[in-house]
Formats: C-alpha cells, structure tokens, sequence
C-alpha cells in the first residue's frame, strides 16, 4: 500500500461533480429519506458514484442501457453523514439500506473509484443480492501518491491541475468541473468529510478479502489512470476469483466520462456474454 496522502486521494476524486444540466433529462426522485435517478425497466443497475456527488458523471450509461434495464442512481450521504461516521464502511451500510428500503434482487452494481470501494464492501456480505460486480478506476487496493498532505483549496489553479490529472486528456476539465470543484473544497463541512473519507478509503485496504468474492466481476479500466495505475486492476484481477479485466486506450480514471462508448460497449458486451441480456 502507498502512503497515507489524503492529496492524492482528493486528486483522485476531482472529477466527480454534481451538476444541474443533469436533471434536465432525468428527474431526482426523493423518498424514504434517500435521493435517486430511476430510469428504464429491466433487470437492476446500480451505479455508485465518487466522493462528489457525481450522478452526472453515469448520463451515458443512462442513455445506453436504460432501453433495456432499470438503471438507478442513488445519491450517497457524503456531505451529510455524521463527521464520527463518515467513512466507508458507513456508505456500504447506506447502500445496504436503499437496496433494502427499494427490495432489489440480482442487481448488477457498477462503481467508479470510492463507488467502486463502497460496492466491494457492499458485496462483500451481500453476495445473494449482487449478481454482477463492474469495477471501473475502483480503489480499496491503494491509490498513487502525488505529493503534499493538504489541499491549497484557494489556489483554482491548483485545483484545475488536480482535476485534469483524473483525465488523459486534461481538456476534460472544462470550466464548469473546475468552478464546481473549486466551491466543493472551499466549504468547510463539505472538505472535512471530503477528507475524511478519503483517509478512511486509504485506511480500508481489501486486499485479504478479495479472494472471498466471488461474484462474477468485469473490470474496466483505463490504460492512462493515474490515480488507480494499470497494476491496481491487473492486482485486482488477480485476486478477485471470478473477475475479467479490459482495459481503454487513452483513457484516465473515468472511463465511463472520458471515453463512454467503448466503456458503454464493452460493459454490454460482457453482460451480454455472461446473463445472455
């Protein structure tokens, strides 16, 4: 494992934003205290996102498999969860509670970076309720090491560098995900939970407990990622015992942002090889 760098975790996760163009084509449902898209009828697939708050970041996904799948979205408590319990084991656990609180069974979950980290301890102990696993830039291995231990979160032009190195062609961090960002990090309860959680996913290496699912699981990553490298995903792969790897050209730590028809692709691909969807 690396060493503890909450910088580099933060980096890792600048890509994610909430942003209102989203809700345009998809409404946000709110009920038993939980915040969602639902779309699409279908066998369940559900996405988790990374320590923004990024439904956004699925509107491709969305697009390509609601025809023929219930693709839901449920907004994780990351700016809201108590400060004591801010971490990843309680994600999981409000993960357990939606899926609960909406019966899901035989769900497919998909997870990018810290969604991918919540999904592994999710399925960890929910075996019978996931169907499928897909990993895409996941942490819960460990993730690169960039240097400091505190965001200069008033310099933009520092945050702008961090949000580009997510992506291999930095030009994916427009003006809008900076200035998104830049707010997040410059509101001090949002940055302490930011903070937290990413020292407590650096904390919660699963590594050991890989072996023990065995959950069919498709990895998806990019070739470029800085943050989750190439060996994180042949790592994973060697350890989770029922899991594919493929692997983007061109392409950082989110796949399904930077090139979403290849991710959308070869995700379908794999589903439909597997469950005959």
């Amino acid at each position: 494992m690396l060493p503890n760098n909450t910088d580099a975790s933060l980096a890792s996760e600048f890509s994610y934003f909430y942003s209102k163009h989203f809700f345009v084509h998809y409404k946000l449902k709110e009920e038993g205290g939980f915040q969602y898209i639902d779309e699409g009828k279908g066998p369940t697939l559900l996405l988790l996102h990374g320590l923004f708050g990024a439904l956004s970041n699925w509107v491709d996904v969305v697009e390509k498999f609601s025809p023929k799948y219930n693709v839901v979205i449920p907004l994780l408590p990351i700016y809201t969860l108590p400060l004591l319990n801010t971490n990843v084991k309680a994600l999981g656990a409000f993960v357990d509670s939606f899926i609960k609180y909406k019966n899901y069974r035989d769900i497919i979950l998909v997870g990018n970076s810290l969604g991918g980290h919540v999904s592994l301890v999710y399925v960890k102990d929910h075996q019978d309720v996931v169907k499928a696993l897909v990993l895409t830039g996941s942490s819960g291995l460990y993730e690169n090491s960039m240097g400091g231990t505190f965001p200069r979160r008033e310099d933009y032009n520092y945050i702008k560098e961090k949000v580009g190195y997510t992506f291999y062609d930095p030009k994916n961090a427009n003006k809008e995900l900076v200035d998104e960002c830049f707010a997040i990090v410059n509101d001090r309860g949002k940055l302490i939970r930011i903070l937290s959680l990413a020292k407590s996913a650096i904390r919660h290496n699963m590594g050991d407990e890989l072996k023990d699912i065995h959950v069919p699981t498709c990895l998806i990553w990019g070739k470029q990622d800085a943050i989750t490298p190439p060996e994180v995903a042949e790592e994973f792969h060697q350890r989770l015992p029922q899991s594919e790897l493929f692997w983007i050209d061109k392409c950082g730590h989110a796949p399904m942002m930077e090139q979403p028809v290849e991710f959308n692709e070869l995700l379908d691909q794999w589903l439909k090889k597997r469950f005959l969807i």
